[in-house]
């Protein structure tokens, strides 16, 4: 697993991808770190998070679509089932080493908190919750953008797949009660706030449970039949 993780952690910075998805994060944040919290004369780090948070639905997928959709596109894909590693260590690499990218980019925004600093006494417990709770979305994200590559060779079909889900779900709520479990985006809004909500951070790690899990699944029924 470490292997995987350590050659897709460098594949992503030996390529502009971990840099694009990086840059473009960060460049979102200036803007809305200007819109949100400068603008207004504010030293709460967080509101930017509100804004940014949509933007993982839109850039996710530069970190997820190639992870299995490559591989198949290359013709690398018969080495990972004929590796020693098992399907599962190679899922969970390669989940990590995407989450690990996520985890950089959210020590880079720590330059915005800085700043808050700089001027005043920003919170920093309900900055780090809100840094907790915006990595459990991305983790949500990364694991259905997993899936989505694993179901399809090309990577922008993966890449339109995971955007679609997602936008799909920002709207659930609108349908049914029942669906607003679903809708993580808005799931994500009482992290900014301070707290640390139990039954959000459950379904969380139960929505990025299941996709890992279906993935390894899809993975070991091609492997099956090869």
């Amino acid at each position: 697993m470490w292997a995987i993780f350590k050659k897709e952690v460098k594949s992503y910075f030996l390529s502009p991808i971990g840099y694009v998805f990086i840059g473009l994060f960060l460049a979102m944040c200036s803007v809305f770190f200007y819109l949100d919290v400068i603008n207004y004369g504010s030293l709460q780090f967080e509101n930017m998070f509100y804004s940014a948070s949509t933007i993982l639905t839109f850039i996710v997928p530069i970190l997820t679509m190639r992870t299995f959709a490559e591989e198949r596109k290359l013709g690398t894909e018969q080495l990972l089932y004929t590796s020693p590693r098992s399907i599962t260590s190679i899922v969970i690499g390669k989940f990590l080493a995407a989450v690990f990218v996520v985890i950089i980019t959210e020590i880079c925004t720590l330059v915005y908190f800085g700043v808050l600093c700089f001027f005043g006494t920003p919170h920093i417990q309900t900055a780090l919750v809100t840094l907790l709770g915006f990595l459990m979305l991305s983790m949500a994200y990364i694991s259905f953008g997993m899936f989505a590559s694993s179901i399809t060779e090309n990577q922008i079909i993966a890449g339109v797949l995971t955007i679609g889900f997602f936008i799909i779900t920002w709207f659930l709520p609108n349908f049914s009660t029942v669906l607003s479990p679903l809708s993580l985006i808005n799931m994500f809004d009482k992290f900014p706030s301070g707290l640390i909500a139990l039954e959000e951070i459950i379904t969380y790690i139960t929505f990025t449970a299941f996709f890992i899990i279906l993935t390894i699944i899809v993975l070991q029924r091609k492997k099956s039949v090869k």
